[in-house]
């Protein structure tokens, strides 16, 4: 294989407060869960059921790690991208275990916030943060807000703009 790809995209909910701790050097690792969920009506009974995952979400960008610390608490709904990492590590009982986390690495990953800044404010502002080294991008535009319809009601008539009816397919 010439390539691979590891990358991983969620939309959920904070299901606690982001953990900070720090490394020797004075590095943050900042960390907390995701909870993403999926329902659905059994065929059978008809009635509603819902299925839902926890996500381990570590942050090793310094500049995400200090929005997450400062913005982000239980409950925020949040985009997040980042990459699948496993680690070993040993339990309290002594036992060798496994665990998955979706990382956010020093130069990768994207944490956007998609609450509003009062918490339940419709229309609110989305916030994105990109961890690129430099490249810190601040976006207020939400792709899911809706727009205005066009003047000229979009009654079925036809739009000021033509519509080009050559097309082959």
């Amino acid at each position: 294989m010439s390539g691979s790809v590891n990358k991983v995209i969620l939309i959920g909910n904070c299901g606690r407060d982001p953990e900070v701790r720090r490394t020797a050097n004075g590095d943050a690792i900042v960390s907390f869960s995701i909870a993403t969920s999926e329902s659905w009506r059994d065929k059978a009974t008809g009635e509603r059921k819902e299925k839902t995952e926890w996500h381990n979400i570590t942050i090793f960008n310094e500049a995400l790690g200090k929005i997450a610390e400062q913005y982000v608490k239980k409950g925020t709904k949040l985009y997040i991208e980042g990459q699948l990492a496993t680690r070993e590590y040993t339990d309290k009982e002594g036992n060798q275990r496994k665990a998955t986390d979706v990382v956010l690495n020093r130069f990768r990953g994207e944490l956007t916030l998609l609450d509003s800044r009062s918490g339940g404010r419709e229309g609110g502002e989305e916030r994105s943060f990109a961890g690129g080294g430099e490249r810190q991008s601040f976006s207020r535009s939400a792709p899911m807000e809706t727009r205005p319809a066009p003047a000229g009601g979009g009654g079925g008539g036809r739009t000021s703009a033509a519509i080009d009816d050559d097309i082959p397919f």
